[in-house]
């Protein structure tokens, strides 16, 4: 199928004060925008984040018990809003890009909620068990917990605006929190009848979990997913609340995951409830709910590179034709970029975006 030219209109771009992107050398092409901060130390300020702990229920399949999400927040002194920042797969709090969106985000005057899933560091000892790209009854209650910040942390005498930027799987996981039902919403203490965010911005974010799952296997991103897999078995097996005999035997014998998929069929579907992998995939994804629905959503701004190594951007394009320019979706496609990249000649582009867009929204 061809597409019309996916790059944005330059209107939308001067509205937000924010030039096209242009990659910067030596960071050329997409495996290298991927792999910056990686092979490059990021210059990042000492992390002085105020640790929260957040409650959630135990999984319902029984696969681990309640517990606690571990979240890190900066707040300037009149913040203009609080931005819940959400991890992608294998990451954490910790991660270099997740700290400088943070940075970027707080420089820009809002209070930031830096938040590790089930199962990452450095809150890996308040929950057993790991995440996934549907992970409701853990992400509500956060948000829950977050709009409470929101009403403490304003100094108007009104509550804060609550925003969500989720990078990778972490914009997924924050996607399908805004998909939730009002039974979901019930049970996290969140009021049925609102959203739980009021905007939210996403960075190379999987909307059709197969299609990443298959990008992943291909051979080109072999080393890609070793990295990943051994990241993910390695999380999995240092649960301090213990791994079961036949998950031991599944991630450390001649069975152990060798692709993405089998770790989800072996790990995440069932831990998550899910029939098997193919309805894990099915019901996760955001994509078919997104074009059926899009006005369930906030405001939201969506980011894809072209030329991203991991996540296939036909899903973000089929999203663009299905949906109509009155609904609160809008989609930012770059040629160059990468994986959750976008470095640019004056830093990291999609974190001047993401700053950028969210003003608009207060």
């Amino acid at each position: 199928m061809s597409w019309p030219d996916p790059i944005p209109d330059p209107q939308l771009l001067k509205q937000l004060g924010v030039a096209p992107f242009q990659q910067r050398l030596p960071w050329w092409g997409g495996d290298l925008q991927t792999l910056r901060d990686t092979l490059r130390p990021v210059d990042l300020p000492i992390d002085q984040g105020q640790p929260l702990e957040i409650q959630v229920p135990a999984l319902k399949s029984g696969a681990a018990g309640s517990g606690a999400l571990l979240a890190f927040l900066d707040c300037p002194a009149a913040p203009r809003a609080l931005v819940v920042v959400l991890h992608g797969l294998g990451g954490s709090s910790r991660r270099e890009g997740l700290r400088r969106l943070g940075v970027a985000l707080f420089e820009a005057g809002y209070a930031v909620l830096r938040l590790n899933m089930r199962g990452a560091d450095p809150g890996r000892h308040l929950a057993g068990g790991t995440y996934a790209a549907q992970c409701n009854s853990d992400l509500l209650p956060v948000l829950h917990r977050a709009r409470q910040l929101c009403s403490t942390l304003s100094t108007a005498g009104t509550s804060l605006p609550l925003f969500g930027a989720g990078l990778s799987l972490g914009g997924t996981m924050l996607l399908n929190a805004c998909l939730s039902t009002q039974a979901e919403r019930v049970a996290a203490g969140l009021d049925p009848t609102r959203q739980p965010l009021d905007g939210l911005f996403c960075a190379s974010s999987p909307l059709d979990l197969a299609a990443c799952s298959a990008s992943i296997e291909r051979p080109r991103n072999r080393v890609y997913q070793r990295w990943l897999l051994q990241r993910l078995v390695r999380q999995t097996l240092a649960d301090p609340f213990g791994v079961s005999d036949l998950d031991l035997e599944r991630m450390s014998g001649a069975e152990q995951p060798r692709t993405i998929r089998a770790f989800d069929r072996t790990v995440t579907a069932p831990r998550w409830g899910f029939a098997d992998v193919d309805a894990y995939y099915r019901e996760a994804s955001p994509l078919q709910h997104l074009i059926q629905s899009p006005q369930q959503l906030p405001p939201t701004l969506l980011l894809q590179a072209l030329d991203d190594p991991w996540v296939p951007a036909h899903s973000a394009l089929e999203l663009r034709e299905a949906v109509s320019t009155n609904q609160p979706i809008q989609l930012i496609f770059t040629r160059k970029g990468g994986h959750n990249g976008f470095h640019g000649r004056t830093g990291c582009w999609a974190d001047a975006l993401a700053a950028s867009w969210l003003k608009t929204l207060n």
